[in-house]
C-alpha cells in the first residue's frame, strides 16, 4: 500500500510520539507510523492526507487553512533542499533508515525547520529532537544493502 502525506507531514513524523489533536486522530497516526515504519511507499498530496483523515469531519478542519498550506510549501522546500530532489504532489518518497536519519539530523540543529514556526507542536517536536529522537514512533532499520546513516 502507499501513504499519502502531505509536505510538512514529512516534518511531522520525525518527532510523533504519540500526542495529537484527539484519540481518534492519535490512533490513526500510530496506524500511519507503524505502515512508515515497515517501509511503505509515501504519496506526496497537496492538501489533506492520510494522517488528517480523522479532522475532516469537523466543522472546520485546519488542515484546509491556508497557514497549512504555506507550512506544506516551506517544508517541500527545505526537505527537497536537503535531498536534492523534488518533493511535490505525486512524487514517491522512500523513507528508509538513512534518509530518516539525514532529515532528522537537519531538523535538529533547525535545517528544514522553517515550516515549524508558529505551529502548537513546535515546542515539544524541539524538546523531542533535543532528546535525540527517544520514543518516537516512526523508526527504520537498515536494511540489507541500504547504507547506514
Amino acid at each position: 500500500m502507499t501513504i499519502r502525506l502531505r509536505a510538512h507531514h514529512l516534518l511531522c513524523l520525525l518527532t510523533y510520539v504519540g500526542k495529537g489533536y484527539s484519540p481518534a486522530f492519535t490512533a490513526n497516526y500510530d496506524a500511519v507510523a507503524e505502515r512508515l515504519s515497515r517501509g511503505e511507499d509515501i504519496l506526496l498530496v497537496s492538501g489533506p492526507d492520510d494522517i488528517c483523515a480523522p479532522l475532516l469531519d469537523e466543522p472546520e478542519p485546519h488542515c484546509l487553512n491556508e497557514s497549512v498550506i504555506e507550512r506544506d510549501r516551506l517544508a517541500a522546500r527545505d526537505v527537497g533542499d536537503l535531498l536534492a530532489r523534488p518533493i511535490q504532489a505525486g512524487v514517491h518518497v522512500d523513507l528508509d533508515a538513512a534518509t530518516l536519519a539525514r532529515v532528522r539530523q537537519a531538523f535538529s540543529v533547525g535545517g528544514v525547520r522553517k515550516a515549524c514556526d508558529g505551529c502548537e507542536w513546535n515546542e515539544l517536536c524541539s524538546a523531542i529532537a533535543a532528546g535525540g529522537f527517544a520514543d518516537t514512533k516512526v523508526q527504520r532499520s537498515v536494511a540489507p544493502g541500504e547504507r547506514g546513516p
